[in-house]
């Protein structure tokens, strides 16, 4: 996760805070409008209408599950894609800055996914399963946080809307919603076939801010702490020391010695060595590591009348929080976790998580025959969960993270540079989709998350796309058509912006825009629900067939694709291996059918350049 840098003195020496943005915070680091259902100021599209931007030609078709190894999963920072209760926007008392708001909650909760699932955005899109930031409870309170990129930024109110920030992993944060709503959008997205996948993070909790110190008895406060601002939260006060006492023995009241290593306190273990010991960004580091049990409950908890949390004697900092995320799949039947920070924590908790998720979900599967997905669904039905993790800078590479730490996939962090390498000649692309179908669909056990954009890195459409819709629309075709899995940021089918958001930290995480420019959504809905209909794309053996326009085939079992990208006029392709003459065969961008003769079939490319050849249903 990206930082916003702010300087406070802590124990009589200076202490650099990188408050944490959305998603992790490896990186050594909302379809949505604003609340009210009004779209961002300077927006031309018609404020929620969602129907302005929909292909079609082709939506509101129910397809099968492919499975996760060609899977298309939708990743959502659900505060910024659509409000649908403002009636909880302001909870636990937060509140807007009114200055450029760019790390406050935006209103955009569980209901708003809801109501976009009803309106089948999702399935439009071909989407296969939604990941979720973390709906568990957030700190309540802000901290101070100086600007990523300008260090003459005035600092700024930083609030969890993200969900990185932690406070009680057994309740569902009321700017999201309520269990109820919670347990709605989880129907509704099986319902529809869709698998959820939740962010989660067992490397650190939130920081300490003023508002939860004093809610919950933690006496470190200054007096006329209700009176700070980001400029002197930590260098106001008596003695000018910051209105936290960071080094008071009071600390340990907080999260307590027993579960965090911190730079705070008079008792608290000290961060060591990275990757494991560190404080990741300064945050607290929950000591995972630990084999000491009877550590009871965080103190805090003491004075958290709501919590759902349970003291277990046996259990070890691991095991509480392994216990507490996994209670979401057991009681909802979440279907997967992205794992935050994954680096950051020994391989054998991940493990230890992977193994209580398959349990939990094949309990709640036992108990809901009229919800769970067939056996059939999956690829080892006693192992049904779905897991992957983000290790920053990670690549196309098996290692101990898929062996001894569990995990089904990690993030791809390199394909964004090779699809923007593709942008004016997409044949480049190829030697990338040879490697990525060798290693990957010549390994059963092996997969990846491959994107353009995400909250911790860039939007592709400013960065590489230059804002051009014809190199987005290309960049959608060129992640869609990638092998192994895919992970598709928010707006990027759409050409999400920066929003006028200048901090690096935050600029990646500016509202979802409805009915902004449809017929570059209608376009990635289109080649969406192709990959979807056809595991073949993700999980099929690739071969080029030439240049000029680049082409290339999909295989997989008795499911085969042919595919040009960049053409224009007719394009020929011999389609002797798959199919026979007199076949009929469909160009699914198009709509159009020809008939095989003398093994070969002729379609007339779309203006896109696009031709997604399969057999006529």
């Amino acid at each position: 996760m990206r930082k916003a840098r702010v300087s406070i003195s802590i124990l009589g020496s200076a202490w650099a805070l990188f408050a944490a943005a959305p998603l992790g915070c490896d990186s050594d680091d909302g379809d949505r409008a604003p609340a009210g259902d009004t779209a961002p100021a300077g927006d031309t599209a018609e404020p929620g209408d969602s129907s302005a931007a929909t292909d079609t030609t082709g939506g509101g078709e129910r397809i099968d599950w492919p499975g996760w190894d060609s899977a298309t999963v939708y990743f959502v920072m659900t505060d910024r894609f659509f409000d649908g209760d403002p009636a909880n926007n302001n909870s636990y008392g937060r509140q807007p800055d009114n200055d450029g708001e760019w790390a406050t909650f935006h209103g955009g909760d569980l209901a708003g996914l809801t109501r976009k699932l009803d309106e089948g955005y999702f399935e439009d899109l071909g989407v296969t399963a939604i990941w979720i930031t973390a709906p568990y409870e957030q700190t309540h309170g802000w901290i101070s946080a100086g600007s990523n990129s300008n260090s003459d930024e005035p600092a700024k109110r930083h609030y969890a809307y993200h969900g990185y920030f932690a406070l009680d992993f057994t309740r569902v944060d009321a700017n999201m919603g309520t269990d109820a709503e919670l347990g709605a959008f989880v129907d509704a997205a099986h319902e529809q076939g869709l698998r959820v996948v939740f962010d989660v993070v067992m490397n650190h909790p939130g920081y300490a801010t003023p508002a939860d110190l004093d809610a919950y008895g933690v006496d470190v406060l200054q007096d006329g702490w209700e009176s700070a601002t980001p400029d002197n939260l930590y260098t106001g006060g008596a003695g000018g020391a910051g209105f936290i006492r960071f080094g008071d023995a009071a600390f340990n009241d907080w999260w307590g010695p027993k579960w965090i290593r911190a730079q705070i306190g008079t008792s608290y273990p000290p961060p060591g060595p990275a990757p494991l010991l560190n404080n990741v960004d300064y945050l607290p580091d929950f000591i995972t590591e630990s084999t000491e049990t009877n550590i009871g409950l965080p103190p805090f908890y003491a004075h958290k009348s709501d919590t759902r949390a349970v003291e277990r004697p046996e259990n070890t900092v691991r095991d509480y929080l392994v216990e507490w995320l996994t209670q979401w799949v057991r009681q909802y039947g979440v279907d997967g976790f992205r794992c935050d920070t994954a680096k950051h924590v020994e391989l054998a908790a991940w493990k230890q998580l992977k193994g209580a998720a398959n349990a939990a979900l094949a309990t709640w599967r036992a108990n809901n025959p009229d919800k769970r997905f067939p056996d059939a669904d999956y690829a080892d039905a006693a192992s049904p969960f779905w897991m992957t993790g983000e290790v920053w800078a990670h690549g196309v590479a098996k290692d101990a993270y898929y062996t001894a730490g569990g995990f089904d996939s990690l993030i791809n962090f390199a394909f964004a540079d090779k699809a923007a390498a593709a942008l004016d000649d997409p044949a480049v692309i190829d030697a990338t989709w040879a490697e990525y179908d060798d290693k990957i669909n010549g390994d059963p056990d092996f997969n990846v998350l491959s994107y353009l954009s995400s909250h911790d890195t860039h939007l592709f459409f400013e960065r590489s796309a230059r804002k051009d819709l014809a190199k987005q629309r290309r960049a959608g075709t060129l992640l869609l058509m990638t092998p192994g899995a895919v992970q598709i940021f928010y707006g990027d089918e759409n050409g999400r912006t920066y929003a006028g958001i200048a901090d690096s930290a935050h600029r990646g995480r500016s509202d979802y825009v409805w009915g902004a420019n449809p017929e570059l959504l209608a376009h990635w809905q289109r080649v969406g629900r192709f990959r979807k209909r056809h595991p073949a794309v993700g999980a099929g053996a690739h071969t080029k067939l030439g240049e000029g326009p680049y082409r290339f085939k999909r295989v997989a079992g008795q499911d085969a694709v042919y595919v040009a990208i960049g053409a224009s006029g007719a394009v020929t392709f011999d389609v002797s291996a798959q199919w026979a003459d007199g076949d009929t065969l469909t160009d699914y961008y198009t709509g159009n059918t020809a008939t095989v003769s003398a093994g070969s079939v002729t379609f007339d490319a779309a203006p896109e350049g696009v031709v997604l050849v399969e057999k006529a249903d």
